[in-house]
């Protein structure tokens, strides 16, 4: 994202080193549920980049590998091209890891990626382009973006103990981007539902389980305006049962409605990116959803920390303040979040 004040990591938080229990989570579901894992940003680029070079591949997940490796499916934003390109486009930042990087997403068995932000076009169509390579041959379902508007509107559908999960990828930055005859992202302004309505019925009509993941508005926004709520409504409304936002680099409130899930921003993952004090765009959460045929049975929150390129489990301060924020900001959404003895739990009915 351009956000005109991040600066490149050069200097780190300091992590109090406390100690406090540590709660259950989820593990890969029964043949009759699914659980999947979501996250925000996942940035590969830059510094990152470099310090995969070193560290090797699994480096930048930490303590979070394992977990991320017992899910039956994990969707993210990658938040990067992968790309030899040299092509750069004028702006702010410009993002791309080495096309090698991609052995990152297979060891964090991340199964699905939404490339439509404002970072797959940083290095023209040709970096675009050979970023798509790079995921088919690894494998990688990925949304959002595609050589033209019908492979970048296309929906990724994965069958996993006989359960359907469908996902549309979608962003509202870099209007100018969008797809047609040409490569691009699957484009669409906050407010014009009509755009999108159509292809979430018809993609509902396949599955059991629809994932609406979408790139938009501006970065360090603390909560989503009225025009925002009022699109994710219509969009749940439409026939999706997850709504999966990202792109504030900042973790916002979550809301149930209609016995659906609004994730109205998931924050950052993992990234290179300088640490402000107030916003705290190093701690997010892993969110890990159970799903049946039928909607949502579950919804738990991993409290995550970003420090040296690297995501952890939150201890300490860092765990208390982000549990205590995202209560207080999912509140304001007549949105329940409570702590047990086996983790932090969205209410559910």
């Amino acid at each position: 994202m351009n956000f005109f004040y991040f600066i490149i990591i050069l200097i780190s938080v300091v992590v109090t080193d406390c100690t406090m229990p540590q709660p259950q989570t989820e593990t890969s579901s029964s043949n009759n549920t699914l659980l999947i894992g979501l996250t925000g940003d996942v940035m590969l680029g830059r510094l990152v980049n470099e310090q995969i070079s070193v560290a090797g591949y699994k480096y930048p997940w930490g303590d979070m590998l394992s977990l991320l490796q017992s899910t039956d499916v994990n969707l993210i934003n990658l938040e990067t091209t992968l790309t030899t390109s040299n092509k750069i486009v004028p702006k702010v930042f410009n993002f791309k890891a080495d096309p090698d990087k991609v052995q990152s997403l297979l060891d964090a068995r991340i199964d699905v990626v939404t490339i439509a932000n404002n970072h797959i076009l940083d290095f023209s169509e040709e970096g675009l382009i050979e970023t798509i390579s790079v995921l088919d041959k690894a494998g990688i379902n990925h949304v959002g973006a595609g050589v033209n508007i019908s492979e970048a509107a296309t929906p990724v559908i994965i069958t996993k103990n006989n359960i359907k999960i469908g996902v549309l990828g979608y962003t509202d930055n870099e209007p100018e981007w969008e797809a047609n005859d040409k490569p691009g992202t699957a484009y669409v302004s906050v407010g014009d539902i009509a755009k999108v309505e159509k292809e979430i019925k018809k993609l509902k009509e396949k599955v059991d389980i629809v994932i609406f993941t979408i790139h938009w508005g501006p970065n360090q926004r603390k909560k989503p305006t009225q025009t925002f709520i009022n699109f994710a409504h219509n969009v749940i409304d439409a026939g999706v049962d997850i709504f999966h936002g990202h792109s504030a680099h900042i973790f916002q409130g979550i809301e149930v409605y209609n016995n659906k899930l609004i994730l109205y921003d998931t924050g950052d993952f993992v990234d290179d990116y300088y640490v402000t004090p107030e916003l705290r765009n190093d701690q997010s959460f892993l969110y890990l959803i159970t799903v049946d045929k039928n909607g949502i049975k579950k919804v738990q929150l991993v409290p995550v920390l970003i420090f040296r390129m690297q995501v952890n489990k939150a201890t300490g301060n860092d765990y208390e303040e982000a549990v205590n924020r995202v209560k207080k900001i999912s509140k304001e959404f007549g949105t329940s979040v409570k702590e047990t003895d086996e983790g932090v739990f969205v209410s559910w009915k």
